[in-house]
């Protein structure tokens, strides 16, 4: 029942049933039991299908950041992509290793009632520092960061990125609920975009794409969401294959 919830819900996040099949079908891979087919691919298909198809007929959901299309990919775009998903992926392991000590930092309070006010305090020096686009759980704000890649310096786009990190990091060690998935998302974003302005021949939709794909392997360990989110936001089949290479998912091959 659970995994059918799952899939139910991000069929209809997605807008489409095709991410749940693949990613509850990751998750339960381990499993070896009768009725696996069914369990794993099936079942969760339908559930998918039946919100994907309600939120499409209510709402038309779209990821698509509008990003200008990646021409024919050449070689430079297939080294941008080796280069920059390791290093997103290098960046989000960092978080991932510093929270065990950020965690025990906040633990040491031995209060809730002094561990989320000290929380809440990083969080709002966080924001004055990376400004208003690093508020909230980012996925409005991305539309807005990638409607203008022009618009903001490398040194802001890196400001937003280390800051969106480290707030991320904060929340989750002081014990503030929320997703990790579109804060991620965001600080993908974010590194594509600085890519992009530090070496303009990086190609927007690409920096983002890979950049967003190795931030949410780093964050999540799972391999189909990273590459299908990542896919769904540059709306660029061209950029699929530079971001598939077997060194942009270190955690796949």
């Amino acid at each position: 029942m659970g995994a059918l919830a799952e899939s139910a819900t991000i069929g209809a996040l997605f807008g489409t049933p095709v991410a749940a099949a693949l990613l509850i079908s990751e998750a339960l891979a381990a499993r070896q039991t009768r009725g696996a087919l069914w369990d794993n691919v099936f079942a969760p298909l339908a559930a998918a299908a039946a919100g994907a198809m309600t939120t499409t007929l209510v709402a038309h959901p779209t990821f698509d950041l509008h990003l200008p299309a990646l021409g024919r990919p050449g070689w430079g775009d297939v080294l941008a992509a080796l280069v920059l998903a390791p290093l997103a992926a290098a960046l989000g392991m960092a978080a991932v290793y510093l929270f065990p000590y950020v965690h025990g930092a906040f633990s040491r309070l031995k209060h809730p009632m002094l561990t989320l006010p000290v929380g809440g305090l990083v969080l709002g020096l966080l924001a004055a520092l990376g400004g208003h686009l690093t508020l909230f759980k980012g996925l409005d704000e991305v539309g807005e960061l990638a409607a203008d890649p022009e618009g903001w310096s490398a040194g802001q786009f890196a400001t937003m990125t280390v800051v969106k990190l480290a707030a991320l990091l904060v929340a989750a060690s002081c014990g503030f609920r929320g997703g990790r998935i579109f804060p991620s998302v965001f600080i993908g974003v974010a590194f594509g975009l600085f890519a992009h302005a530090v070496v303009p021949a990086v190609h927007p939709a690409l920096g983002v794409a890979v950049g967003v794909l190795g931030m949410l392997l780093a964050i999540t360990r799972q391999g189909w969401v990273s590459l299908f989110t990542a896919a769904i936001l540059v709306a660029s089949p061209r950029s699929s294959p530079c971001c598939a290479s077997p060194r942009c998912l270190p955690g796949c091959w």
